[in-house]
């Protein structure tokens, strides 16, 4: 925090409601309005930076919970993103239209304003990154310290199409480097029994899985289309 913030809040003071409090008493008052406005610029800048899908999604907003069959109580868990600090994963798992990108934003937004790096990528994105990046001297070395630094990822149409070749060898890289060190979301119609399958059935398969299944917090969305739901409401 930058003195030009304390100076600026000190500044805004109202005269009129610090008049006769002694001057030591409005410079700390003027230091907790400037680290708030500091701590709520420095959120805003990360979820900023995160390139959500949604920017205004809220978890607290969710819409039809109950008839979804969404546990609260697991979304409140969640939100409290105390599964960042355990490097554990997330899974949302549902139908085309169920909510996954929508809780997958939501949560990375959460996790920002715990003050989180976090960061929100489509899968065929993520696998054209990692084309691109192959080509390029250290090209390699820079794609996975960039995704493994993220404390907090967001991984959408997880296994939408089935990888390729060079891009599992990626993803087990990537995903041994993400192991015990920060959490992964992943938001998918595929439940895990196909996982295994569209990774490819073999080896690889077997390893990308096992750094991403046993610490991982199952979410279903469900099959109710909310994007339906919503254009019903306009």
């Amino acid at each position: 925090m930058g003195v030009g913030v304390l100076v600026d809040a000190l500044d805004a003071q109202d005269d009129t409601l610090t008049v006769g409090i002694p001057f030591g008493e409005r410079v700390k008052l003027g230091v907790d309005d400037a680290y708030a406005s500091f701590s709520q610029q420095k959120i805003e800048g990360l979820i900023r930076r995160a390139g959500l899908r949604y920017p205004g999604a809220e978890l607290r907003s969710l819409d039809r919970v109950e008839e979804r069959r969404i546990d609260r109580g697991v979304i409140a868990e969640l939100g409290a993103c105390g599964f960042i600090a355990r490097h554990e994963n997330v899974v949302f798992q549902g139908f085309t239209g169920s909510g996954k990108t929508y809780l997958g934003s939501a949560l990375a937004k959460a996790a920002c304003q715990h003050r989180y790096r976090a960061h929100y990528i489509r899968m065929p994105d993520l696998e054209e990154g990692w084309l691109n990046a192959i080509d390029k001297p250290g090209g390699k070395e820079k794609f996975l310290r960039k995704y493994t630094a993220y404390q907090m990822m967001v991984v959408d149409e997880w296994l939408l199409d089935p990888p390729s070749e060079q891009a599992r060898g990626m993803l087990l890289e990537l995903f041994e480097r993400r192991y015990d060190t920060a959490a992964t979301v992943f938001c998918t119609q595929y439940a895990r029994k196909d996982w295994h399958q569209r990774l490819g059935g073999d080896v690889h398969a077997d390893a990308i899985m096992d750094r991403i299944v046993h610490r991982a917090i199952w979410v279903e969305t469900g099959e109710l289309n909310m994007r339906e739901h919503a254009a019903r409401q306009v």
